[in-house]
């Protein structure tokens, strides 16, 4: 009772009450803590200089609004109790703890065979053992094993909570004023049917505002042409570090060659304390040691992507609607390997070809139901009288070839 309440300034939500308990315990803990020098949008801030706000950030904000989103619910009478309550902000507040450096930029180049949601379970069954049997009810909830699905929806769904405080936050530091949500107005509308969250009929247009606005930020931000070329660059410096690895041509740093000795298992990292500690350890400030390390390194390859990096001298992108030009990219590659006197294997770093897609609603993935005011329930694209919402569930694919600028 005497437990001060601790709150936080968020320049996207205004005062963020912290959690409490064990909530609070886990904020506190290095694990947690490491996601203060995560970036939340990875390598976006080569382009947009204030995007670079952290995962840290971003939890508290999801979890913010999920405590929003339950006091919603109970004002409309759904039954949660306490102990669900505790479980459904503690699954919300460690649903990133998994990201590793830069984000999705690196997604699965240091545990190679592991996603970040199953790196994020590892770490939710460490703090179930570090507070025995105590986040036994988030860990259901987070796999969707709990009979109360629309608490799992809450964290994970296609209108869950963290994608409305990823769009708000991500359009507040990058800029882009075409993501602009309102989270309020959404949360105000939520509701449950049948076990599942919904949407009331009159928060329909906020709904179809939030779908464009998903759709706005992955080609303006997300999938952002330079934003591209800076995650390829960063990637095709793994991708030669690991040729290098293999070739027995390289000295990695200690974090990186445990993490590389073995084709780790989800198994294998939830019953290796140390395994996980490892990953751990790791954050962005690592990455650019290394990539300024290995700027200097003897292998031409690794030396010109890590230089370019460093110095932001980037990839160039061609986009397209239909496959690239087979004889561009010959044409492309036969320049640079004379230029800089490459192998045919050497050449494929700096020209190459690849597609990105994307599509802001999945009819098929867990629907955004409305709830009508005659008492059925609709999917949005249904629902709405937009025609753009049934487009926006179409899958965008946009083809490009990727060059170094002196292809040209």
């Amino acid at each position: 009772m005497n437990q001060k309440i601790k709150i936080v300034n968020d320049p996207v939500h205004g005062f963020i009450q912290m959690p409490s308990g064990i909530g609070f315990e886990i904020v506190n803990h290095p694990y947690f803590q490491r996601l203060r020098n995560i970036k939340q949008l990875g390598v976006a801030y080569y382009v947009y200089p204030g995007a670079v706000h952290s995962r840290f950030q971003h939890s508290l904000g999801a979890y913010h609004l999920t405590q929003q989103a339950i006091e919603v619910l109970l004002s409309k009478g759904i039954p949660i109790t306490n102990d669900e309550i505790e479980a459904t902000l503690l699954a919300i507040l460690l649903h990133d703890i998994g990201h590793g450096p830069f984000s999705h930029s690196l997604e699965r180049n240091l545990l190679r065979n592991i996603h970040h949601e199953y790196i994020t379970l590892a770490f939710v069954h460490f703090f179930n053992q570090l507070y025995p049997q105590k986040l036994n009810l988030c860990l259901n909830i987070i796999k969707n094993n709990y009979h109360k699905t629309f608490l799992h929806e809450l964290i994970s769904s296609q209108l869950d909570m963290d994608r409305l405080d990823y769009l708000k936050r991500d359009s507040f530091y990058t800029g882009v004023s075409e993501g602009i949500i309102g989270t309020e107005r959404i949360i105000k509308m939520l509701t449950v049917h049948n076990n599942h969250l919904a949407v009331e009929e009159k928060g329909i247009y906020s709904i179809e505002k939030f779908l464009i606005a998903r759709r706005l930020m992955y080609w303006q931000v997300y999938l952002h042409k330079t934003v591209l070329a800076t995650e390829l660059m960063l990637l095709s410096i793994f991708r030669r570090v690991n040729f290098l690895f293999n070739e027995k041509k390289i000295i990695l740093p200690e974090q990186l060659q445990t993490l590389w000795n073995n084709h780790w298992t989800y198994d294998e990292l939830l019953h290796n304390p140390s395994l996980l500690q490892t990953f751990a350890e790791l954050d962005d400030s690592d990455i650019l040691v290394w990539i300024k390390q290995w700027s200097n390194h003897n292998d031409k390859v690794l030396s010109l992507l890590s230089q370019r990096f460093i110095q932001r001298q980037l990839y160039k992108i061609q986009m397209t609607r239909e496959q690239v030009n087979e004889e561009l990219i010959a044409q492309y590659k036969k320049k640079i390997q004379k230029q800089f006197s490459l192998s045919d294997e050497e050449t494929n770093y700096f020209v190459f070809s690849d597609s990105a897609e994307n599509h802001a609603y999945s009819i098929k993935n867990n629907r955004i139901n409305i709830l009508m005011k005659n008492g059925e329930i609709k999917d949005i694209a249904e629902a709405s009288d937009i025609l753009n919402i049934k487009v926006l569930s179409k899958n965008v694919v946009k083809y490009f070839v990727c060059y170094i600028p002196e292809c040209l």
